[in-house]
C-alpha cells in the first residue's frame, strides 16, 4: 500500500456527511486507501461509515486524538500515512502532489499542505470578503518561538493573515499540523507515534519536535497543496478543556524536548508568563479558563516525573533549538503590536 489516509472520528456524523465526500472525490488514487477510525462514538457515526466506501476501524472507547491515532496506525501498513481531521475539505490533486514530492526527496519525513479557513472560504464565495484567510491550526506551516510558544506562518496568536501567495514556496518548518499531516509511516512508528499522555492538542508538535531532534530540517510545508479546515470541531477555541490541554501539554513538550540548560531558564520565564495569562483571564472574567491554567500547571508537575531529565542530556535537542525562532511572540503581539 502506498498511502493510507486516516480520519479519526468521535461523534462526528455531521462532519463526515459534510466533508468525507470531498475526500472520496479527490483521493481516487491507485494504492491509496481511506481509513476512518472511530473513537467509540455513541451517535450514528459508525452506521453512516458502514454505508461509505472506506475501511472502518472501530475502537472500543474514546482514546483521544493521540492514542486513537496510534491504535489506528498500528493497523496501517502503508509507506505513507495522512492524519486527516474529519472537518477538512480537500481539493483536487491535494494528495498526489505531496506524495510525488516525498518520493523525490527522501530527507522529508513529514509535511503539511497550505491550510486555509473553511469559514473564510464560505465568506469569500458569498462575496463578503475578497481574500481567504489562513486557518488557526497550521496555516502555512508551524513554527516555535524562543519560549516554546507555537505559532504559524500566516497566523500569530489570534491574528490570521489573508492568503496572497506570500508563503507559496516549499520550505522547512518546525511542525506540521495534525489537521492534515503526511508522514512516513516507518518514522511515525519508530518514534513511538503521538504521545498518548497528551490526549489531544499539541501532540503533533511534540512528534515533529522529536523528528527534528533526530533528523533536523525534516518537516516541510507544501503550499502547492491546499485544504480548508473548519477548526474547533472537537473543542471550541475558548473552551476551558482546550485551555487546560494546551497549557499542560506545552509544558510537557518543553520538558521532553529542550536540552536541560535551556529548559531551566525557559521554565522560570514560563512560570511567570502562565500566571500572567491566568491573571489576564481573571481580569476579563474568563473564570473557567483562568482555573484551567492553574489546573494545567498542577497537572504538569504531577506528570513531569514520567519524563525524567538529565543535566548532561543534550543529544539532538540542542540542534533542534538552533532553529527555534529568535523572538517572543507574546512580546511581539501584545507589546509591539505585530501581527506576523
Amino acid at each position: 500500500m502506498k498511502c493510507s489516509v486516516v480520519i479519526l472520528t468521535w461523534n462526528s456524523e455531521a462532519m463526515l456527511r459534510q466533508f468525507l465526500p470531498s475526500v472520496l472525490l479527490h483521493t481516487q488514487l491507485p494504492d491509496v486507501e481511506i481509513v476512518v477510525a472511530d473513537n467509540g462514538s455513541t451517535d450514528q457515526t459508525l452506521a453512516y461509515l458502514h454505508t461509505q466506501p472506506v475501511r472502518v476501524i472501530a475502537l472500543d472507547q474514546n482514546y483521544g486524538f493521540a492514542e486513537g491515532y496510534n491504535r489506528a496506525i498500528e493497523q496501517v501498513d502503508a509507506e505513507y500515512t495522512v492524519l486527516l481531521n474529519s472537518d477538512v475539505e480537500v481539493t483536487p490533486h491535494w494528495l498526489e502532489r505531496m506524495l510525488e514530492y516525498m518520493d523525490a526527496h527522501s530527507e522529508v519525513l513529514a509535511a503539511q499542505p497550505k491550510v486555509l479557513s473553511w469559514h473564510s472560504k464560505q465568506q469569500c464565495d458569498q462575496g463578503k470578503v475578497t481574500a481567504i484567510r489562513f486557518e488557526h491550526a497550521g496555516a502555512a506551516g508551524g513554527m516555535m518561538d524562543m519560549l516554546g510558544y507555537p505559532f504559524c506562518r500566516g497566523r500569530l496568536m489570534t491574528h490570521l493573515e489573508e492568503d496572497h501567495g506570500q508563503y507559496d514556496e516549499v520550505a522547512p518548518i518546525f511542525w506540521a499540523t495534525g489537521a492534515c499531516l503526511l508522514v512516513r509511516t516507518r518514522v511515525y512508528k519508530e518514534l513511538g507515534g503521538l504521545d498518548a499522555n497528551f490526549f489531544a492538542h499539541q501532540e503533533e508538535i511534540d512528534l515533529c519536535w522529536r523528528m527534528n531532534n533526530n533528523f533536523p530540517f525534516s518537516v516541510f510545508a507544501f503550499p502547492f497543496s491546499t485544504v480548508y479546515h473548519v477548526g474547533g470541531g472537537t473543542l471550541g477555541y475558548e473552551n476551558p478543556r482546550k485551555t487546560f490541554l494546551n497549557f499542560r501539554n506545552n509544558l510537557l513538550m518543553l520538558r521532553k524536548n529542550l536540552p536541560f540548560s535551556r529548559l531551566c531558564w525557559v521554565m522560570v520565564v514560563r512560570f511567570f508568563m502562565d500566571y500572567l495569562a491566568a491573571l489576564q483571564m481573571l481580569l476579563t472574567k474568563q473564570w473557567p479558563n483562568a482555573k484551567a491554567v492553574f489546573q494545567a500547571r498542577c497537572a504538569y508537575h504531577q506528570m513531569k516525573k514520567q519524563y525524567p531529565m538529565s543535566c548532561t542530556q543534550c543529544d539532538g535537542r540542542s540542534i533542534s533549538c538552533d532553529y527555534l525562532a529568535k523572538r517572543s511572540i507574546v512580546w511581539d503581539f501584545y507589546v509591539m503590536r505585530k501581527s506576523k
